[in-house]
């Protein structure tokens, strides 16, 4: 029998996503623990109920029609590291908060992670990173349940790729991230806040203050591309990345607004919800700018935000009539 003490139905998500937009969970659990979490994961999954996890809500858009199955909130953020560089987290605890706990004890690594707005699961699933690091590059184990069963499984059980895991795709197997194990490196504690620091004032310096979720798309990689656009670095040259933004912008697309979603004029990779947007506006704006860029370089941009729940009578329409 499927029984959350606690559980409850048709709850509002807009609350808990930082976009601020979408509809309802049909039924909704606030998970507390590691074990509650692992509790909810087993029932769902012994049961056939779909699971949605939900940390921090930072790169996710919900649909207007709402969530089937189960959402479990994610509150679970124990930290635990020691002098030899070993740490075990909850999948609930912030990302920023690990790189707070690992540099007081002198471990570098998570520096890149100051300013990203969402949890270490979450980060795990989209394999975040910045400034050419990726969380994954840390990470010795997983604890997960699967199939009803609680257990720990090696990194390359995730399929690590650029912003991008096997809890990603769209038929993405019924997994819970419970808890993660990293090894880090022993570090100077000033060059670890130093570096903090500066991306910091990088961030600062391009994200909006508008409700946002991050990055909306993928950096796209693309050696070839990247030695033709002019206006790269050389750095991301010689990488051959060419940032997300810098396309849409490319493309005359900042400021652009649908409904209440407009495109940032300050970072165009970031997709604001600036009155009263709903996923749908958000949504129809994002396929604009893929569209742009397409045509004018040929790539198709990739999502880095995930659309969870009910978009089975989403119609893509490419352009839109008006900006």
């Amino acid at each position: 029998m499927f029984d959350l003490s606690g559980m409850v139905a048709d709850h509002r998500l807009d609350v808990y996503t930082t976009l601020k937009a979408g509809g309802c969970a049909e039924l909704f659990y606030s998970a507390r623990t590691r074990n509650e979490l692992a509790n909810s994961a087993i029932q769902a999954q012994e049961n056939g109920i779909t699971q949605t996890i939900l940390g921090w809500g930072s790169n996710v858009l919900p649909s207007d029609k709402g969530v089937a199955g189960l959402v479990t909130l994610n509150q679970a953020a124990n930290i635990r590291c020691d002098q030899s560089g070993f740490v075990e987290v909850d999948s609930g605890a912030g990302f920023q908060d690990l790189f707070l706990r690992t540099a007081q004890a002198g471990l570098g690594g998570f520096e890149f992670a100051v300013g990203i707005p969402g949890t270490v699961g979450g980060a795990l699933v989209s394999n975040a990173g910045a400034y050419r690091n990726n969380v994954s590059a840390f990470l010795t184990e997983i604890e997960v349940v699967e199939n009803g069963n609680r257990e720990w499984r090696s990194p390359e059980f995730m399929k690590f790729e650029y912003r991008d895991s096997v809890l990603r795709q769209l038929d993405a197997p019924q997994i819970v991230l419970l808890a993660v194990r990293f090894q880090l490196e022993s570090r100077n504690r000033k060059e670890i806040y130093d570096d903090a620091r500066d991306y910091q004032r990088q961030r600062i310096g391009k994200q909006p203050p508008s409700a946002s979720c991050g990055s909306f798309f993928k950096n796209v990689v693309d050696q070839d591309l990247a030695q033709q656009i002019e206006g790269l670095s050389d750095g991301m040259r010689a990488a051959g990345v060419i940032p997300a933004g810098f396309l849409i912008e490319q493309c005359g697309l900042k400021g652009t607004r649908f409904g209440g979603a407009m495109i940032g004029a300050r970072h165009a990779n970031f997709l604001l919800n600036v009155r009263g947007a709903t996923a749908s506006d958000i949504r129809r704006l994002a396929e604009h700018a893929a569209s742009q860029v397409n045509d004018r370089f040929g790539v198709q941009l990739e999502e880095e935000a995930l659309y969870l729940g009910d978009w089975s009578q989403w119609q893509t329409t490419g352009h839109l009539s008006h900006s």
